[in-house]
């Protein structure tokens, strides 16, 4: 007899549906995992075999063979126990063999039979749901899995506990979601001193996920200011908030099942390697471009960050998604976010200031900077200057406007992409129209095209840059409630371009 359960495997946020096969038959006795296991995987036959004994369960003096298909698709993780521990009860006639079948399991086995919480029970729970089955995963697992309210999801503490609901004599009763985590706190923009510039492309760069980078010497303000862009954003949208917590999902970061609606923060240091910022390492796990999905990115020194992980970012800037290639799987992670860029002018950060500057002046500068390259620092749709602040103004009393005043004009300029967009489900803000819809919804009058061609040639903006532009302008002028593209709108653009190498 052939007894199947049914788990997942993880290929990026994707869970694949894996068949797990559980043969009895008579011949030496012997325990095997087939089907391209890791070693966690193969090392479940002796968690299985002690969590089955703490209950009294023998296996019989007979061949076991489980076999996970397809057979040439990886298994990695631990989450593999629960479901060869239901495939091998199946076979054994403890439970219900249909039941199992319609069941999507996953979940690791304590040796005394309890049940250990595991990553990936949101995208297991849609993979379920998908399928049309319910899904069994541990206790710690269920409020977070219970968000995709699809399905039904059970989640026992202990293995006995499965038994018992299965065979009917304690039904357990599905799990709620989680709550959703409060946000821990917004930083007042107001607390900022002085920077109105710079608080005016914090804003439009809100409004539009247009990628930031702030230029400035040490204590000017910088992180301060970078540190306050999650106030200004709008919340987390449902369908937002369910497709990043499914990535954070994979990578362990959701407590108690919590979600939160507050947009990620990710702020990686400059010695982060690669596979740290762009993922990858053992089972390819999501980096923390990924982890900034629908968020934003603060990369602080932004010239120290290795060559190599700089020029990585160039392709998920434009295409939204990254795909973490190894011998064996191709990996894809979205990570469509706002980079907020920040570094010194120079490497002793006092270009600008003649008392204190290096011997180096301005060499040292054009070195520095040019660690960035061309084509990277051309993704940049706003580059500002963060002069240092004027001592006499750290004693004033917080100035300019409330956090909350410049997030509802960002609410109403988002609110009106939401409307343009409507219909193109792949394009949700101004950063992302390209194309024909660019050519269609920013469209300057005479004088602004004029004034935009002349600062092209000028300039030397490249293809790219030229849209770039427009599309800061069309923000800018739904900041303004504005409904076409005018001459202000255009030169305000433009002056955020204005310096080539910031």
């Amino acid at each position: 007899m052939v007894a199947r359960a049914y788990t997942v495997a993880f290929e990026g946020i994707e869970a694949r549906l894996v068949e797990v096969q559980c043969a009895v038959s008579l011949g030496l006795p012997a325990f095997s995992i087939v089907g391209l296991p890791d070693k966690a995987v193969s090392e479940a036959r002796d968690r299985v075999r002690a969590a089955l004994d703490a209950l009294n369960i023998a296996l019989p003096s007979k061949r076991v063979v489980i076999n996970l298909s397809p057979a040439d698709l990886p298994k990695i993780g631990s989450h593999f126990d629960l479901p060869i521990a239901m495939a091998i009860l199946a076979a054994l006639e403890i439970v219900p063999a249909d039941m199992v079948e319609g069941t999507l399991a996953l979940g690791e086995l304590s040796l005394d039979g309890k049940l250990r919480p595991v990553i990936g029970a949101l995208p297991a729970a849609m993979a379920a749901a998908e399928s049309g089955r319910s899904l069994l995963c541990p206790h710690g697992s269920g409020a977070e899995a219970a968000w995709v309210d699809a399905t039904a999801v059970i989640a026992p503490r202990t293995l006995g506990t499965a038994i018992q609901h299965f065979t009917g004599q304690a039904p357990l009763a599905p799990a709620e979601a989680g709550e959703v985590v409060e946000d821990p706190g917004i930083r007042d923009l107001s607390e900022v001193r002085g920077q109105e510039r710079a608080k005016r492309a914090l804003e439009i760069a809100a409004a539009g996920r247009h990628h930031l980078i702030m230029v400035g010497t040490p204590g000017s303000g910088k992180s301060m200011l970078a540190q306050r862009m999650p106030g200004i954003l709008p919340p987390l949208t449902p369908a937002e908030a369910l497709e990043t917590s499914m990535i954070h999902s994979l990578a362990g970061l959701i407590e108690e099942g919590g979600i939160s609606r507050t947009r990620p923060f990710q702020e990686p240091h400059h010695t982060a390697s690669m596979a740290a910022i762009v993922g990858g390492g053992k089972g390819a796990k999501p980096g923390q471009i990924s982890l900034a999905h629908n968020g934003v990115l603060f990369m602080d020194e932004f010239p120290e960050f290795a060559r190599a992980v700089l020029e990585t970012l160039r392709q998920p800037i434009e295409t939204g998604d990254v795909v973490i290639a190894r011998a064996n799987a191709h990996v894809r992670y979205p990570c469509r976010f706002l980079l907020v860029a920040a570094a010194n002018p120079c490497k002793c950060g006092y270009l600008p200031d003649p008392a204190r500057a290096c011997a180096r002046v301005p060499d040292c500068g054009a070195d520095y900077l040019g660690r960035i390259s061309g084509p990277l620092m051309d993704r940049f749709d706003l580059r500002v200057e963060v002069p240092p602040v004027d001592f006499a103004d750290l004693d004033n009393a917080p100035s300019g406007e409330r956090t909350e005043v410049v997030a509802a004009r960002v609410a109403s300029a988002r609110a009106v992409q939401d409307k343009r967009f409507a219909e193109h489900p792949r394009v949700r803000v101004n950063a992302d129209a390209e194309g024909a819809l660019l050519d269609r919804i920013a469209v300057p009058d005479a004088e602004s095209k004029a004034l935009l061609l002349g600062a092209a040639e000028r300039l030397g903006l490249s293809a790219r840059g030229y849209h770039r532009v427009l599309r800061v302008a069309r923000t800018i002028a739904d900041l303004d409630g504005a409904p076409d593209i005018r001459r202000p709108h255009v030169a305000e653009a433009l002056s955020f371009r204005l310096t080539a190498r910031a």
